[in-house]
């Protein structure tokens, strides 16, 4: 397609007319338009228009100065889209589609709220929630520019030229300012920079005066949003009286109990302090579901542009988690408490969630890092979420039956460990999507369980050579090197935990690795989590099927006869956590036990903490009993997310 001519206007105009001047919508939809086949000279003849299609073609940007000043409705769906700034032209817009733009994020969705002040709809949607998202967020960011404002001048000199202060104080305003999630650091520090320059506009060449002009925001929703915080940051500053919402309220923690002590000395209870109730996963947004059972949650990793490979541990801090249970999968900041995104499946109810992140090469030969979440559960589908755009770009058909809980490979960013109730553990390849943003997945292998698979973890020391599976009937090990000849496996090898609480066949429902060496791993009997080493396990292993594991410690933990409890670690800072029948998460710091020379302490190693969870009351319904039944923590265990049978997302922050 070359550059528009008035003729193709008018064919493709409504209502039919001789003049450009009369047309009021216009279908320019699958014409493979480019950005330069958009002639600002002749669109802006088009003076009444109020309708534009402008979907399906291959647009990289809009051209500023359309001049389409009368513009309401705006298609842009199916582009190749990157920045959004230039809707800015269109003062009067009030509903814009921009789907299946892949390169645009939560950050343009906000930048295009705040553009946009008469904007009704986006893709179809209400646009109230990101409104209020971005008027909460705006409100922040002015006040924190406005105390850097006031600190900046307070260390001026009066040597220094008014231009370059002004120019050194937007620049430290960008680089000191922080609020909200890493995710939508685009759209704070264009903000950021915004409200620095207007302050700097404002003051004039007075540079002490700092009074900023507020800039019209649009009214607050007058409903909520249906993905909102449900509690204060604070436990001391929850209102008495409730908006009949998705809030929920708490009492003060109670002090926590337990200390480990070892060799070389007791180790100090981490102070953990409460940011977060939610109750983002409720049928019909109500606050009164109490019923909705989570299943997981998962950190997003902190991927580093530099590495590789998906997997590779890194230092860097993540506050961004995926929680799922019912028919939705939320996508939450920890540190504000916003739940960014939220993907619903009528008629599904999700067990999983796992991340990965893909190099993809867009049609003009740029490389872009994916972060994708796979998310699965009653259906047997596994659903590939492209998180910051917001859409699923692929369905894999995995199994008959309902998916347990699946893994991405540390390695091999797209290879896909999925666990089944048919009690088969399957391997795919998902791929990297093609140019139309489709994956074509593959099979690589089946590996076959004789109990249902409930926990998936693949050695740390050798990933890419075996696989652990906590099962029904016990914990067992499959070979899952690519260059052998066989496709379908049966497990190699069961663990034994004939020592102390854990027996063979018993089932094993927690399962992680606390190190390189040194695995978690909980069972049905009473009280015990057990750590044992994988390598010494494995050296002792001779031609045998069945391998008592070589223990190292063992950890005091609830006497509950409840199962799937489900612990995980931070292996970076050598803690092991797991929650528990009454509500409580039990912490341990097992740095120490590592070094301890044999023979093992005679008792089970009490936790270094129990973090007493806040007893949550709904409006008008108290919750009377709360099960923890998942918890994580980031890598750096900043943030811990549980999640429990009552449908609570509860979020704590460490100082």
């Amino acid at each position: 397609m070359g550059p528009l001519s008035a003729r193709l206007l008018m064919e493709r105009g409504r209502p039919k007319t001789d003049r450009l001047g009369k047309i009021r919508s216009l279908d320019l939809s699958g014409l493979k338009l480019l950005t330069e086949h958009l002639d600002p000279k002749l669109l802006s003849r088009l003076t009444k228009l109020q309708e534009l299609d402008l979907s399906n073609n291959q647009l990289e940007t809009l051209p500023a100065n359309l001049g389409l000043s009368h513009l309401r409705i705006l298609r842009c769906a199916n582009n190749q889209l990157g920045d959004v700034t230039a809707l800015c032209q269109f003062p009067q817009l009030e509903e814009l589609s921009l789907e299946g733009n892949p390169f645009l994020t939560v950050n343009d969705n906000l930048k295009v709220s705040f553009l946009l002040p008469k904007l009704r709809k986006v893709n179809g949607k209400d646009a109230s929630s990101t409104s209020s998202q971005v008027e909460n967020l705006n409100r922040e960011l002015t006040s924190r520019v406005t105390a850097h404002w006031e600190k900046f001048m307070a260390s001026l000199s009066p040597e220094e030229g008014t231009e370059k202060a002004q120019e050194d104080f937007v620049r430290s305003a960008i680089r000191d300012v922080h609020y909200g999630p890493e995710s939508l650091s685009e759209f704070t520090q264009w903000r950021v920079r915004m409200i620095s320059e207007e302050l700097l506009a404002s003051s004039g060449t007075q540079m002490h005066e700092a009074d900023i002009p507020e800039k019209s925001l649009k009214a607050t929703a007058a409903q909520e949003p249906r993905a909102r915080p449900v509690a204060s940051k604070r436990l001391d500053d929850i209102p008495l009286s409730l908006s009949p919402s998705k809030r929920v309220c708490a009492s003060p923690p109670a002090q926590a109990e337990g200390r480990l002590v070892g060799s070389g000395g007791s180790q100090p209870a981490p102070k953990l302090e409460p940011l977060h109730f939610l109750q983002c996963h409720s049928k019909n947004n109500s606050p009164q579901d109490l019923e909705t059972q989570l299943w997981a949650c998962a950190f997003e990793p902190a991927w580093n542009e530099s590495t590789p490979l998906a997997g590779k541990h890194t230092r860097a801090t993540s506050q961004t988690v995926a929680t799922c249970g019912g028919e939705a999968v939320c996508v939450i900041d920890c540190q504000t408490g916003i739940v960014l995104h939220k993907y619903k499946v009528p008629g599904e109810e999700f067990f999983s969630v796992a991340w990965t992140a893909l190099t993809v090469v867009t049609q003009a030969g740029h490389k872009r890092r994916w972060s994708i979440l796979a998310a699965a559960g009653l259906r047997g589908q596994v659903r590939l979420l492209h998180v910051r755009a917001g859409f699923c770009c692929g369905v894999i058909r995995a199994h008959k039956k309902a998916i347990a809980t699946l893994c991405f490979s540390p390695t091999h960013e797209t290879h896909l460990f999925t666990a089944s109730y048919d009690k088969k553990i399957i391997l795919w390849d998902i791929g990297v999507p093609d140019q139309d943003y489709n994956f074509q997945a593959s099979q690589l292998l089946t590996l076959d369980t004789t109990s249902t698979p409930l926990r998936l973890c693949p050695v740390a020391s050798c990933p890419d050579a075996y696989l652990l599976a906590g099962c029904e009937g016990g914990c067992c090990c499959w070979d899952v090197r690519l260059d052998q000849p066989q496709k379908r496996r049966v497990c190699e090898v069961e663990f034994v935990f004939s020592e102390g609480s854990e027996a063979s066949g018993q089932r094993v429902d927690g399962l992680a690795f606390v190190n390189e060496d040194v695995v978690a791993s909980k069972g049905s009997a009473l009280g015990t989590i057990c750590l044992w080493s994988w390598s010494q396990t494995w050296l002792g292993r001779g031609s045998r099927s069945a391998v008592p594991v070589v223990v190292l410690a063992r950890l005091q933990w609830s006497p509950t006869e409840l199962a799937y409890f489900s612990l995980s670690t931070c292996p970076d800072e050598g803690i092991v956590l797991c929650g528990d029948e009454e509500g409580s998460v039990w912490i341990y710091d097992v740095r120490h036990m590592l070094t301890q020379q044999p023979p093992l302490p005679a008792v089970p190693q009490a936790p270094t903490q129990i973090l007493k969870w806040p007893q949550p009351r709904a409006l008008n319904q108290t919750v009377t009993k709360t099960m923890v039944n998942t918890v994580v923590a980031n890598p750096t265990f900043t943030y811990l997310t549980a999640l429990t049978d009552s449908n609570i997302v509860a979020i704590w922050k460490r100082h």
